[in-house]
């Protein structure tokens, strides 16, 4: 994989130019909306809340999943095969898991402080910025633990797929890398996803009483709906990332035998760096306040949505909801 062009063996040129192009617009666009919540958030004070804290932290992470990834894989597919060498091949399987996997625990936080604070587990708790840079902390501690063990014997970092980017060896079998496998799948999918599901799903079921209560009121009932699509949209989103590469790798390490196409081997990874597009766009570009702020700063300092304070009172709902 590091000697010379991996055409025609493992996928026609072709491939290799198509995976490029969709890396290209990846990265573009990835720079573009996660560095405008980065510059947004740094112009407007008012978008410095806590629990804004984790959206930050979010487009920070893919941000360098854009850079330390998406931007490599694309350089190597326009070559045709990793042409960076070995060591930074490790960097970078060790750097797309590190960010990627904060980036999916930053969605688990989010969705875990919604409910501490629409749902009220522990009373009259009021979420505060050491609150905030705790869950921040943890993503990056978390994904930290167990995205390291690669680099010191426990499975391996190495090119996957077409051999244009590269990952935890999850395809070439052995107790050695399926034991770690089954332990990230465990810590880095079920965990963060049983967080959103228990989360989302007991204020779904907190605004569904109050609706239930006004009934006759329509500006509850059309916010039940909207919070209600908002929820699904961030599942699917969810599951469209890291769907894909947790039931290859577990499917692997199950099924030792299993002959996986090259070229099919290498979606998971191409989906989970297409993350850093539509999860911005998802967790944040729909929050009205931030959505707000953009427009502002876009239109030159004009709110293209009438009074900013009008606005801003508005968007303040929209957030802890």
């Amino acid at each position: 994989p590091f000697d010379g062009p991996q055409w025609p063996h493992l996928a026609p040129r072709s491939t290799f130019f198509t995976v490029a192009a969709v890396m290209c617009m990846v990265v573009i666009l990835a720079f573009f909306v996660n560095g405008m919540v980065i510059v947004v958030t740094l112009k407007y004070k008012k978008l410095r809340s806590p629990l804004n804290y984790i959206l930050v932290n979010l487009a920070v992470a893919n941000l360098m999943v854009t850079i330390f990834g998406s931007s490599v894989s694309f350089s190597n597919n326009i070559v045709g095969y990793f042409f960076m060498g070995k060591a930074v091949c490790e960097f970078e399987g060790f750097m797309v898991s590190l960010t990627g996997i904060v980036g999916l625990w930053s969605l688990a936080i989010l969705a875990f402080e919604r409910y501490m604070v629409i749902c009220k587990p522990m009373g009259d708790f009021r979420f505060q910025q050491k609150h905030a840079v705790l869950g921040c902390s943890f993503t990056w501690v978390w994904s930290f633990i167990w995205t390291s063990p690669p680099l010191f014997g426990w499975c391996s970092y190495v090119p996957e797929g077409l051999k244009t980017s590269c990952g935890p060896n999850w395809y070439t079998g052995g107790t050695n890398n399926n034991s770690y496998i089954m332990v990230l799948f465990l810590t880095c999918f079920i965990m963060p996803l049983s967080t959103i599901i228990f989360s989302y799903s007991n204020l779904l079921m907190a605004l569904r009483a109050v609706a239930a209560q006004q009934k006759d009121s329509e500006t509850t009932q059309r916010a039940e709906k909207e919070v209600s699509r908002m929820v699904i949209a961030m599942v699917l989103a969810f599951l469209i990332c890291w769907l894909p590469y947790a039931t290859f790798a577990v499917v692997v390490a199950v099924n030792k035998d299993v002959v996986i196409e090259p070229t099919v081997a290498s979606l998971p990874s191409y989906f989970s760096k297409t993350a850093t597009v539509y999860n911005p766009i998802i967790y944040v570009f729909m929050n009205k306040q931030f959505r707000n702020c953009l427009m502002t700063l876009l239109c030159c300092g004009r709110s293209p949505f009438g009074d900013d304070e009008t606005s801003t009172s508005s968007a303040r709902t929209d957030v802890t909801s």
